[in-house]
């Protein structure tokens, strides 16, 4: 039996300062007994400001590859995915204690839920943390929950997608990350969310950092004829997987 949490990670250069940090959350992490993670680096690019972070583990490997977004860096390291679950880690963000053990338990107590998320803090610049309003109650979250919040609160998910853990088999069936310059993984959430059960742990399992050089905070980000495109195919995609009646597990299994 596969008893293995595949962490995947994208860095490019101005985040590559924080993997220590990331690498630190990650060692303090207590896992179920017999179960065991490994940590899967992927550099967006091929520059020389990555690799010197890189922790010297066994259980971390890294690539390099030619850029095209942490999409793209993410599905690309999906060749090198061995675990049952594969859990997002973005380089600049820190789990907290627990979060993959709750993880790990809420997949293999609930074979019909194909996906976890959990409640996730803002990491400001001094330290502080604040969280966001309006989190679900924990437990399942039920198919199309998800799409049905992004839509009525202007694009916001009501979960976060950086906090995602996820059944391997599934996300390789639905092709990995968007090919999207930016909202890729709330792309991907949406998908899930129409295929399949999800999870919300009401426990912090995530601590998001804010800081200048992040992606998200550049201009291109909010460009509103770029954002309306991405959400625009996030929104058909999804809308699509839910109409072809295809879920996961298989109705007859569950």
């Amino acid at each position: 039996m596969n008893r293995r949490v595949t962490v995947v990670t994208a860095v490019h250069g101005p985040s590559a300062r924080f993997l220590p940090d990331a690498y630190a959350s990650l060692c303090a992490q207590r896992l179920p007994a017999g179960w065991e993670w490994d940590w899967v680096v992927q550099e967006d690019g091929t520059t020389d400001e990555v690799r010197p972070h890189v922790p010297d583990d066994d259980r971390v490997s890294f690539r390099q590859g030619r850029p095209g977004g942490p999409g793209v860096a993410r599905t690309i390291a999906l060749a090198r995915v061995e675990g049952a679950y594969v859990k997002v880690l973005d380089a600049d963000d820190q789990l907290t204690p627990g979060a993959l053990a709750r993880d790990v338990a809420v997949l293999e107590e609930h074979p019909t839920v194909g996906w976890t998320t959990s409640r996730v803090l803002d990491l400001l610049p001094d330290g502080s943390t604040a969280g966001f309003p309006g989190d679900p109650d924990d437990g399942p979250i039920e198919r199309g929950t998800v799409l049905d919040r992004w839509k009525r609160d202007d694009f916001r998910a009501p979960v976060h997608p950086a906090s995602l853990c996820v059944r391997r088999e599934l996300l390789t069936a639905l092709g990995g990350w968007m090919a999207l310059p930016a909202s890729e993984d709330t792309g991907l959430l949406l998908a899930l969310d129409a295929v399949s059960r999800g999870w919300f742990s009401a426990e912090t399992g995530l601590l998001y950092r804010k800081w200048e050089g992040q992606v998200t905070g550049r201009p291109a980000h909010v460009d509103p004829a770029e954002r309306a495109a991405r959400m625009a195919v996030a929104e058909t995609r999804a809308r699509a997987l839910a109409t072809f009646g295809w879920a996961c597990p298989p109705a007859a299994t569950r």
